[in-house]
């Protein structure tokens, strides 16, 4: 991938806090989202510089290596370690107008200046005292946010990302967290010299549901019943992620109270067959707009 002023891409300047990283990368995601934009190829290359942007500038190292060396942060160690070896020995260094520094003297910057791991930084290969080549460095690693819904995360099933144009598929196992990580090892950008592929790290981010609380594998709904069943008992059907199924009430039953269904939660993340609970609120619902005869009724039974 090119180099990006990671800064401007976010719409940032150099001072940001790492909130303001973080909450300019998920808008800016979310907006740019390959789901939200199928047949933008901009809106993709967008999105991926994105958290290309993100993935350096969330890191307190890396954007410190950033600041410093801009485009040639990830061979920030190379260059220090070069330039005290050259130090070491009398050289002195030069920088160009990129920034980029090389070995030379006053007179003349030609490149039978340049060091070993400069030639290959730059383009040219060549080869150590011991006679190998220099070694190559690992690819870019990219990060992504994968959303989906409660009901999604709890079952197992396939997904295609597209990642540079490259279409990735893969398994999602149900049970899945929000803000769980994984990483998908050589998805992300192309070795340097040889060097192997970077990383693709995905993060879940699982929506609100409006029917269901989860607390790790436990789940939580709330149903609403009528006075009359609350008092005389009865039967209410309460939704479940596989379904619906029927509750007796007990009579008396009071607002606020809770029931267990023990196994109709989330299921357990890689732990084929185990489930969290779901546990049932009843809310008591009071009659409204009562006419006359039913006001009557309720005095009688408040009086008995």
């Amino acid at each position: 991938m090119a180099f990006i002023d990671y800064y401007k891409i976010l719409g940032l300047d150099k001072n940001a806090s790492q909130d303001e990283i973080k909450k300019a990368y998920r808008k800016l995601a979310r907006k740019y989202h390959p789901d939200l934009n199928p047949n933008d190829k901009e809106a993709n290359v967008k999105f991926q510089q994105i958290n290309e942007a993100h993935e350096v500038l969330s890191d307190p190292e890396k954007r410190k290596k950033y600041d410093q060396y801009g485009e040639n942060w990830k061979h920030a160690e190379q260059f220090k370690q070069a330039r005290q070896q050259q130090n070491a020995g009398g050289g002195h260094y030069y920088y160009d107008n990129s920034g980029n520094p090389f070995e030379g003297s006053s007179q003349g910057f030609g490149t039978e200046g340049f060091s070993d791991f400069f030639s290959e930084l730059f383009g040219r290969k060549t080869r150590n005292s011991y006679g190998s080549r220099n070694a190559g460095f690992k690819g870019q690693d990219y990060t992504s946010e994968l959303h989906l819904s409660l009901k999604e995360a709890a079952s197992t099933h396939k997904q295609t990302l597209n990642v540079n144009g490259k279409k990735i598929r893969i398994t999602i196992p149900a049970g899945v967290a929000d803000g769980q990580q994984i990483i998908l090892k050589g998805q992300g950008a192309p070795g340097i010299n040889g060097g192997p592929d970077g990383d693709l790290y995905i993060t879940f981010v699982i929506a609100d549901d409006p029917h269901f609380k989860r607390l790790n594998d436990d789940l939580s709904t709330i149903v609403e019943i009528d006075l009359y069943t609350a008092v005389l008992g009865g039967e209410t059907t309460v939704a479940t992620l596989d379904g619906k199924v029927k509750l007796k009430i007990a009579p008396g039953t009071q607002n606020d109270a809770k029931v267990r269904l023990k196994g109709k939660g989330f299921p357990s993340y890689k732990k084929e067959g185990q489930f969290g609970d779901l546990f049932v609120t009843y809310k008591v619902k009071i009659p409204t707009h009562l006419t006359e005869k039913q006001k009557e009724l309720f005095k009688q039974l408040a009086e008995s």
